[in-house]
């Protein structure tokens, strides 16, 4: 049956055209961001302080004992996630680098399917390879596998989370919740939207995982405390190199502390409308509320707080694939514009013009995101203000033309299976259709 799906054949409608094109290139890209650019490494190296500190813990040395005077990566995962991540140091770095590439890259490929599922796609819809291919082309995927961090297990842990949530499955999705907050707190902001959806039983495992594996860890530890009293003071510090947040480029261009705290005092502002009109007007239109909240609040916290790095953009993924919903935010070219800022691998460093490509490099990134929160904002009121003056508040903001308007996931079972061009007959075996003006010249 495998080889069977393999065999090579000429497309017949418009979406096996598009998938025969897409699945070489979605695949051959996978193994070259997996196989080459990873296992290339770049001078950027996460993984080898999370290795030394996994070492130096289960050999019973201190493990908080990074120099924040440099700006090379360090080891910043509290005594839990040290408890978890510890198995790594059991064999050989190299080895280990290579296995945990391979773990991440397992993640988000599992990721990608609970994606194309939490929309209602099948691996057999055009969704499936073009989903895979902007995935692994993008810079939070590329730079995740190539630097080795852990973001890509972060990012199955919210596509679970997810499911979970939507699913009522609630002790479980805190579950899920607690163990990736306890590794790295990315995802915190995501207990409010399940506090909004009153699924309260989901704080109390999200909040218990982390409490109880940082009590595991403690006695396990030779300086727990150095946590508290060293990494989690540099943590909330604000730096000013490789954090894209308002409050780290204002750093770096010493803007005035009035003027930072004003952008984020007002991107904050229109973040709590949008959330509200969200909570308000689409808490009952279940996939939409959660995709569409969960890609505010975290566009929020990376914009808004001490840290944002490019890469953190991956937990974003949900959101941008709210595109195929009729009542997506996302339909609209700003919105497009924004995400090119964040997603794309093209570096705008330039030789010939050095500072404008070195402000355009690293000014792209906070602008998409502020730019992606202000197309909520003006989206969601735009509707609100129209449906209030047209007396339909009662109803829902959604304008009236709406509910006709096209679903991506409408077609998307039906795209699965080619249909036979009308009127053609079939061979005797129902494979290809038989062209019979073709074989009375052969003959």
């Amino acid at each position: 049956m495998l080889l069977r799906q393999l065999e090579p054949r000429t497309a017949r409608t418009t979406a096996e055209v598009i998938k025969f094109a897409l699945w070489p290139l979605a695949v051959m890209t996978v193994l070259n961001r997996v196989f080459i650019k990873a296992v290339n490494g770049f001078v950027t190296d996460d993984y080898k302080p999370v290795y030394n500190a996994s070492l130096a813990f289960l050999n019973g040395r201190p493990v908080y004992t990074a120099n924040f005077d440099s700006v090379d990566p360090h080891y910043l995962y509290p005594p839990g996630g040290t408890l978890l991540i510890a198995p790594i140091a059991l064999i050989d770095p190299e080895k280990s680098r290579w296995l945990f590439i391979l773990l991440n890259a397992a993640a988000i490929l599992l990721a990608w399917y609970l994606l194309l599922r939490l929309f209602k796609y099948s691996l057999k819809s055009v969704a499936a390879p073009a989903l895979l291919l902007a995935m692994f082309m993008s810079e939070t995927v590329v730079n995740t596998l190539v630097f080795t961090n852990v973001n890509g297990c972060i990012l199955l842990a919210e596509l679970l989370f997810l499911h979970l949530l939507l699913a009522r499955r609630d002790l479980w999705a805190g579950a899920v919740l607690g163990l990736s907050i306890t590794v790295k707190p990315t995802l915190a902001p995501l207990v409010l939207i399940a506090a909004a959806r009153g699924q309260w039983k989901v704080l109390f495992t999200a909040i218990g995982v982390p409490l109880a594996l940082t009590a595991a860890a403690w006695p396990l530890l030779k300086d727990p405390e150095q946590f508290f009293s060293r990494t989690l003071p540099y943590l909330l510090e604000t730096r000013d190199y490789f954090n894209s947040a308002i409050a780290g480029n204002a750093a770096y261009y010493g803007l005035p502390d009035a003027l930072t705290w004003g952008m984020r005092l007002t991107m904050a502002a229109l973040v709590a409308i949008s959330l509200w009109l969200l909570y308000r007007y689409y808490r009952e239109d279940e996939l939409f509320f959660v995709t569409t909240s969960s890609g505010v609040l975290l566009t929020a916290e990376f914009l808004l707080t001490g840290l944002g790095q490019m890469y953190y953009s991956m937990m974003l993924f949900p959101f941008l694939m709210s595109v195929v919903l009729r009542n997506s935010v996302l339909r609209n070219w700003p919105a497009w514009l924004a995400i090119f800022g964040f997603m794309s691998y093209d570096k705008w460093l330039s030789d010939r013009w050095q500072g404008l490509g070195r402000n355009l490099e690293y000014l792209r990134i906070t602008f998409g995101w502020g730019l992606l929160l202000i197309v909520v904002f003006c989206v969601l009121g735009d509707r609100y203000l129209a449906a209030k003056r047209e007396g339909r508040l009662p109803f829902g903001i959604d304008p009236v033309w709406m509910k006709d308007a096209p679903d991506s996931r409408d077609a998307a079972e039906h795209a699965d299976v080619a249909e036979p061009l009308p009127d053609s007959p079939r061979s005797h075996n129902g494979s290809e259709p038989v062209d019979e003006k073709r074989i009375s010249v052969e003959q």
